[in-house]
């Protein structure tokens, strides 16, 4: 049996910052609201014409020159994004083909915030099956196209960005387990109500934008994430300081605390970016690792938890050797 492992890290973020400021000139909040609800400061917004892919590439590349490799080494690409350029072909598809990439599988995945986690463990299962050898796994995001800059219960939150990781088969586990959940009675809770098949006509006038009943919303993710940490630590025979770093989804700062809470853990070990970043779904998970890998933080052999909570609601885990 084949296990795969981290090789390679990228990351890309738009050049516009949005501050909290420039937030107070569009609905009634504050800067001082919005950081102790929230902990986000600013967040990068995607210029006109700049797409999903584009930053999906530009992250790609980076993981890729990381990891040592061309992209003709890649032989898996999956994507995992809630805003793609197309409805089809997927995002997976248009990346192979800027990556210069012909014949291997691509394909999206929408798992909202936890569509990274959902991504490497579908990868993991093809590296572990021995039906891939190298995978481009990738975290990316507009999600500025589907705010409502009129709702400041969303508006706040949001940013755009991508991340990305080069995974290749190894002797033995860098990624130890992979623990994926959905529950949908809670999809009412946080959603675009909306889509191709249902009052398409949002679709087309440009209403087609996120609600959410955030109280609801933050004390099912603290429960499910909660939850994931036990599962996690259980199925590997792990007490919580075995764990190094967590790497969490970057969604609202409370949330990420109870979580270092959750593991006895000092937040000198979680890898917290959601201040300069937002909550950029997909991508929060890949930015902030790759972050922490390229300023040295997280080292090889360390033992590190990515955990994700979003819409649908899903939730899940990876548990990583790096």
């Amino acid at each position: 049996m084949k296990y795969s492992r981290i090789t390679g890290t990228g990351g890309y973020l738009p050049s516009r910052t949005m501050t909290n400021a420039e937030l107070e000139e569009l609905v009634d909040t504050s800067d001082e609201w919005i950081i102790s609800r929230t902990g986000i400061k600013e967040r990068h917004i995607a210029a006109d014409g700049e797409t999903t892919c584009d930053l999906a590439e530009q992250a790609s590349r980076r993981a890729i020159e990381a990891a040592g490799l061309s992209s003709s080494d890649i032989d898996l690409i999956i994507v995992a994004t809630t805003t793609p350029d197309l409805v089809f072909p997927s995002t997976a598809c248009l990346l192979q083909n800027r990556l210069g990439i012909q014949g291997c599988a691509a394909f999206d995945v929408q798992a909202v915030c936890t569509g990274f986690v959902y991504a490497l463990g579908i990868a993991e299962k093809f590296i572990r099956t021995e039906s891939a050898t190298r995978a481009l796994v990738v975290g990316a995001e507009t999600l500025s196209r589907i705010t409502d800059w009129t709702d400041r219960g969303t508006c706040v939150l949001f940013g755009d960005g991508a991340g990305a990781v080069v995974i290749e088969a190894a002797d033995k586990p860098g990624i130890i387990s992979t623990h994926l959940h959905a529950d949908g009675q809670y999809k009412e809770l946080l959603k675009v109500p909306c889509g191709v098949s249902t009052e398409y006509e949002k679709m087309r006038d440009g209403t087609a934008f996120m609600t959410m009943q955030g109280n609801e919303v933050f004390k099912v993710a603290v429960n499910t994430l909660g939850q994931i940490v036990d599962e996690t630590l259980k199925e590997n025979g792990l007490e919580k300081s075995d764990v190094t770093w967590l790497v969490p989804h970057q969604a609202n700062i409370r949330i990420i605390r109870a979580m270092a809470k959750k593991l006895g853990m000092s937040m000198d070990h979680v890898v917290v970016t959601v201040e300069r970043h937002g909550n950029t779904s997909a991508a929060s998970i890949p930015l902030a690792f790759d972050e922490a890998v390229r300023d040295g933080r997280i080292q090889r052999g360390d033992t590190v938890l990515m955990e994700a909570f979003g819409g649908g609601f899903t939730w899940g885990s990876i548990l990583l050797k790096y």
